[in-house]
């Protein structure tokens, strides 16, 4: 879950620098919170070497950039630069990979990504990715906002959720779809097996998620750092030591279902980073989740459009198992 649209933040030209333009609920937060919360494909002891090699700018007011440590409590009024180092950029090459195509035009992709396959292109995973299989297809007709890693991605699953996702095939469709997601317009409801039986058939998970103190490869209920997180869970059908659910995302942050249900007891089946593994159904690949419907409106026609992806067959089968 996932994809980081938030727009306050911005790109200064075609080089790698950001200004981030703090909320009301970033004040007091240490500068090497604050980054990475914005930037959450990087971990903070990267900001931390950033901050460290200065690359990293305050802006009180509208004085002159001053250097911070990266202690330094973000004040009403900052302004953050951030000079992102560029990655190693990899061979990015077109596939000949099948896709399941939902809904397509001349401006977005609706694409059913199936199990065990990475969104975009990244270290261990330079090959046979999603952002492959489009470019393919598009013949690199695709959006540039995300840069040449992720060329038409404006938002993301999980390698091991299935489910529909926009590509975006130009920067027009991207910046439309990223508002809505950033304003919460566009509908996205996912289904999933959670563990243990839920009481109330159906309710809401409110908690702030950001990367986990203990583990920064894991995403956490964070009330002190994180960002305001809200999922409802409405149940399906109860198996007793499992309970089949749907759930609608108000916000998209990391992982997000997984992580606020694994907070209330009720893991995803099958999420070994959440949870734990299952004995009862041990050939699982990760959790059970599917993203089943996408809503937005058209960035062309302004039409409001609704896609649905089928579920997988392994997971038809584990219901008529369960």
């Amino acid at each position: 879950m996932g994809e980081n649209t938030d727009l306050s933040f911005e790109t200064v030209d075609d080089d790698s620098e950001l200004i981030i333009y703090p909320e009301e609920a970033d004040i007091g937060k240490r500068l090497d919170i604050l980054i990475p919360e914005r930037l959450p494909e990087h971990t903070r002891s990267e900001i931390q070497n950033w901050i460290r090699d200065k690359r990293v700018y305050v802006i009180p007011g509208n004085s002159e950039p001053v250097l911070k440590r990266a202690s330094y409590k973000v004040k009403e009024g900052d302004t953050i630069t951030v000079d992102v180092p560029k990655p190693v950029e990899l061979n990015i090459k077109p596939e000949n990979i099948p896709i399941d195509i939902l809904y397509e035009d001349d401006d977005v992709l609706i694409v059913n990504k199936p199990k065990g396959m990475v969104v975009h292109p990244a270290a261990g995973h330079e090959s046979g990715t999603l952002v492959n299989a489009v470019m393919y297809h598009c013949n690199e007709s695709l959006s540039g906002i995300n840069g040449v890693l992720r060329p038409g991605i404006v938002h993301r699953i999980d390698m091991d959720t299935t489910g529909s996702l926009i590509i975006c095939k130009n920067d027009k469709s991207h910046r439309s779809i990223a508002k809505q997601i950033e304003k919460h317009s566009a509908n996205r409801i996912y289904v999933g097996i959670v563990v243990g039986n839920i009481k109330e058939d159906s309710g809401t998970v409110k908690g702030t998620i950001g990367r986990s103190e203990k583990d920064r490869k894991k995403m956490a209920v964070n009330p002190k750092h994180g960002k305001d997180a809200v999922t409802h869970y409405k149940v399906l059908k109860r198996f007793g030591d499992y309970t089949y659910c749907e759930f609608k995302l108000e916000t998209g942050r990391t992982h997000q279902i997984r992580v606020h249900m694994a907070s209330i007891g009720h893991p995803l089946l099958g999420d070994e980073v959440y949870g734990k593994k299952s004995k009862k159904h041990p050939n699982l690949q990760g959790q059970t989740l599917h993203a089943r419907t996408i809503g937005f409106k058209h960035p062309t026609t302004g039409k409001y459009m609704e896609f649905s992806a089928p579920l997988p067959d392994y997971f038809k089968r584990l219901l008529e198992t369960l």
